[in-house]
């Protein structure tokens, strides 16, 4: 049973129509359920993809996450670590934002590690944790 969804010129409404069979969609004239009307665009509707934790981590662990990435340069580092957290999908706290935003504003590693010295764990930025060389 498909589902298509229209644009009504009359109402000026997104409406969703369910068809019995791809038969139906073929033979009969589509109708507003709203105002009735049947001057309807049929429109390209959004998908949504649902993928296994598995599939997810197999895309981030492609070379291809590794493209533009220059370690010695902060801002590099930076853009490529929000990428990677935004992949991830998880909230990684307020230090490793303010991490972020430093080497954003072009403070190396180094500097970040001297001046917070309390960083949690896994926040090594000495680089083994970091993923930095």
């Amino acid at each position: 049973m498909p589902i298509y969804e229209y644009y009504c010129h009359e109402c000026r409404r997104r409406v969703s129509l369910l068809w019995r069979s791809y038969a139906d969609l073929e033979t009969k004239q589509a109708a507003c359920p709203r105002c009735g009307g049947s001057h309807l665009t049929r429109l390209i509707s959004r998908v949504a993809v649902v993928r296994s934790e598995e599939s997810h981590l197999d895309d981030l662990a492609d070379p291809s996450m590794l493209d533009g990435l220059d370690e010695n340069d902060p801002q590099s580092l930076a853009r490529w670590m929000r990428k990677m957290s935004q992949e991830m999908g998880e909230d990684l706290g307020d230090e490793f934002d303010e991490v972020i935003s430093r080497l954003e504003s072009g403070q190396s590693p180094e500097e970040i590690e001297e001046s917070m010295p309390d960083l949690g764990p896994g926040m090594d930025m000495g680089g083994e944790n970091f993923g930095v060389m």
